[in-house]
């Protein structure tokens, strides 16, 4: 397969053509056409196959801060006809799609439904208008990236390429690494996968390796030319034609098919792309096995298959029989449900199945809750258990990876409702033998079920990476051979179909005395079976014994390791569970904290305060240490940007819970903070996760937006006297105002600390700008902020 090449950066050519500073580039579509296509016929005959309209930010949310929020389908549509007044005979247009610049709920405000309609609203404009394909693009949140792929899915059949923007780290903000991603976009229906912006060539490499081996999709590629630096008051990305062309090839064999460029890029550099690519080709091969199931959350993958490590699926979020968790969610609360989720993944659980079954409650609403806290709480895959079909999309929705469905039976209703919303989606289907006739009997007659399901789906568009087949577990106490049925039938599963099984373990037992023995037991023949991920309680000793010797049977455990750390007598692990049992209050708040319990923390707070504990050893010895671990969990990649906002809400709470007791003692207050996005940039998604992060550590926050005049910042510096100012700038055009900025406020007299940052700036920049420090991401500069407070109180 021959590479395409791409074009380079459209913005950097607009500010060269007299594109004033701020002002709307997509304007220029309507009002300076010729401009626009002589950018296009420049990178054509520099060698671009393919060339990306100039409609980064021609959506309805970004159009409204010119005021041009209802010239959307006419800022896109002029902005093909300038591409297509370029063309050559065999050049092919991407309609570009940018972010909303808003986070989706629960991270931000920005519902899902709404998000959708945004980019549906661009993409259908773009094909109206005639491009050959949609290019989404510069997305920092899979979940922005999932509307915005449906959205395409649903208005158009051309092609959609979906690249995301990778740091250094190789995730993305949010904290998506490439291997979900693919999984993820692949299961959506993307027919190329890719990376933009950020990194250059170099940084960007392994990330194109990761996504080549687990997308089924062709690969893309488009890197800025190195890492921005600031040469004598100019903003200057210093890797050559000549530098960047020596990439081309290497990009290809990690896997790219479609190479081109990004920030800094000019026609020259797309020239030596062109050339270094001539005689090059691209080959590849998914690494994912044909019948594997991989489920993912947003940060997180876990495959399932006859290969695979045993793959445990908890199953106590489920209120069905517990009257207490039932009463919980009916009235609202979810507290039980969180703590079930952590529990159980601590527990050992890979998966967790989430059922919100109870009786006279908007189970939709419900599910939406719950997906929503879950997927910032826990980083296991989630299935999604209900046969209500409303509920069922309102889940796929809210979450944020590939969940699994459970379950998806034969019968004809289940069939036409599911699996249309399971292709939308990129959801797996669990396939569960029951039909319009009832639940067959022999091990034969589910086989057969089971191949009427996916026939069923595979109609309906789903692939056989899509399906997790239900042996069926009946019980021994009301039919004497009711195991061996399943036994049978998960021998038949991997004999016939090949396709990973799954199964309810614990049905087997019911109505017999010493439960857990029956369980334990069954759980083994199982295994030997053929099992593939069991349905289980992960509390459950005994099965947690047995499921550690399989382990070690199956040489998943080499040597035994894990299971002589879990059984040998004294073990570091059953002690740890100890101390975990006898945490103080202090403790157990630091521990609330730490995993987000926004209720828990509350009363814990309240109880403390009762013991005899001031604000400040609270604050102190439990919050502030909770918040400095998280702060060294992200640094070293143990968390995501979910988990130290649901944590820094947490804290929040706590600080508002010491106020409202004692509010003359309570102090929580650590100083002034203005923060802006810099003039021109009208990008202020990692500006509002600052301001947030910022104000949940105790800072007060005067946020003055997007897009702000140096003159204006310096007013505000003058007026609220902050001690320290934070400035943001994710394009590499404005990536000026930074140190323009910087120098108004010192020529004014006033010396605010300063912290900088932005997707394209980097430490180098920022000393050169005269800033104080660079924040790489929310968390170093809520980490700067307090050093400095610290230093100079």
């Amino acid at each position: 397969m021959k590479v395409s090449v791409f074009d380079g950066a459209m913005g950097t050519m607009l500010q060269a053509a007299g594109l004033p500073a701020g002002y709307c580039p997509e304007l220029w579509n309507l009002e300076n056409p010729a401009a626009i296509s002589k950018i296009h016929q420049t990178y054509i005959a520099n060698g671009a196959d393919i060339i990306e309209t100039n409609t980064f930010g021609a959506n309805r949310i970004k159009l409204e801060h010119y005021g041009l929020a209802d010239q959307v389908a006419t800022l896109n549509e002029a902005a093909v006809k300038a591409a297509r007044a370029a063309c050559a005979p065999h050049t092919k247009i991407a309609g570009s799609v940018g972010p909303t610049g808003k986070l989706l709920e629960p991270l931000g405000d920005l519902n899902f439904d709404t998000a959708v309609d945004v980019f549906q609203e661009q993409i259908r404009a773009l094909v109206a208008a005639d491009v050959d394909m949609i290019i989404i693009e510069t997305i920092i949140d899979l979940q922005e990236m999932r509307a915005a792929l449906i959205a395409a899915k649903t208005v158009t059949t051309k092609p959609v390429i979906c690249q995301l923007s990778f740091g250094a780290d190789g995730r993305t903000i949010t904290g998506t690494d490439p291997e979900t991603a693919a999984i993820v976009l692949s299961a959506l229906g993307a027919d190329v996968i890719g990376a933009n912006c950020s990194l250059g060539p170099a940084q960007l490499l392994q990330v194109i390796e990761q996504l080549a081996l687990h997308a089924q999709t062709p690969i893309s590629v488009q890197p800025n030319a190195g890492m921005p630096e600031l040469i004598h008051g100019e903003t200057v990305f210093p890797m050559t034609p000549a530098e960047m062309a020596e990439w081309a090839p290497k990009l290809a064999a990690a896997g790219a098919s479609y190479i081109g460029g990004c920030c800094g890029t000019t026609p020259a550099h797309i020239q030596a792309v062109k050339t270094a690519l001539l005689h090059v080709s691209v080959t590849r091969q998914a690494r994912q096995r044909r019948f594997d199931l991989a489920l993912t959350s947003r940060t997180r993958t876990v495959h399932i298959g006859s290969k695979q490590p045993l793959a445990l699926i908890g199953e106590r979020i489920n209120p069905t029989g517990r009257k207490a968790m039932a009463a919980e969610i009916k009235a609202g609360n979810f507290i039980g449900v969180k703590k079930e989720a952590l529990g159980q993944v601590a527990a050992g659980a890979k998966i967790l199945d989430v059922n919100m079954g109870v009786p006279g409650i908007d189970q939709a609403a419900a599910m939406t809750t719950v997906f929503h806290e879950l997927s910032m709480l826990v980083d296991v895959p989630l299935v999604i258990d209900t046969t209500d079909a409303a509920a069922l999309e309102c889940a796929l929705k809210a979450y944020p990876g590939r969940a699994l469905i459970n379950s998806v039976s034969a019968e004809s209703e289940r069939l036409a409702s599911f699996l249309p919303l399971a292709k939308k989606y990129g959801a797996a289907i669990l396939c569960l033998p029951l039909s319009d006739k009832g639940v067959p009997r022999t091990a034969a007659e589910r086989l057969q079920c089971a191949r009427q399901i996916i026939a069923a789906a595979f109609a309906a568009g789903l692939k056989p990476n899509d399906f997790l087949l239900d042996a069926l577990v009946l019980t021994t106490a009301a039919e004497q051979n009711a195991a061996l049925e399943t036994l049978a039938t998960l021998r038949l599963y991997r004999q016939e179909l090949g396709y990973p099984s799954t199964m309810g373990l614990s049905n087997v037992s019911f109505g017999l005395p010493q439960r857990p023995i029956v369980n334990a037991a069954f759980c083994a023949m199982a295994l030997e079976a053929g099992l593939d991920a069991p349905i289980l309680n992960p509390y459950d000793e005994r099965m947690k014994e047995t499921l550690a010797a399989a382990a070690a049977l199956r040489g998943e455990d080499p040597c035994g390791q894990q299971y002589s750390l879990l059984y040998a007598p004294n073990s570091a692990p059953l002690e740890a569970k100890s101390a975990a049992l006898t945490l103080d209050t202090l403790g157990q708040i630091k521990s609330a904290v730490l995993q987000g319990e926004k209720e828990s923390v509350i009363p814990l707070v309240e109880q403390a305060l009762q013991e005899g504990f001031s604000s400040l050893v609270i604050t102190d010895n439990a919050l502030t240490a909770a918040m400095n671990e998280i702060g060294i969990a992200f640094g070293a990649g143990r968390c995501f940007l979910p988990q130290v906002l649901l944590a820094a809400e947490t804290m929040r709470s706590a600080f508002l819970t010491l106020k409202k007791h004692l509010p003359a003692e309570a102090e929580t207050y650590l100083g002034t903070v203005v923060i802006a996005t810099v003039k021109g940039d009208i990008h202020d998604l990692g500006k509002n996760i600052v301001a947030a992060l910022l104000e949940n550590n105790g800072f007060k926050v005067i946020d003055l937006g997007k897009d702000v005049a140096p003159d204006c910042i310096v007013e505000a510096v003058r007026i609220h006297k902050p001690d320290i100012v934070g400035l943001c700038a994710l394009m590499t055009t404005t990536m000026t105002k930074i140190d323009e900025t910087i120098a108004a406020i010192k020529e004014a007299g006033l010396s605010p600390y300063t912290i900088v940052g932005g997707a394209v700036l980097t430490k180098e920049y920022a000393l050169a700008a005269a800033a104080d420090c660079f924040a790489a991401n929310g968390v170093d500069a809520v980490t700067l902020a307090k050093s400095f407070m610290k230093e100079n109180k």
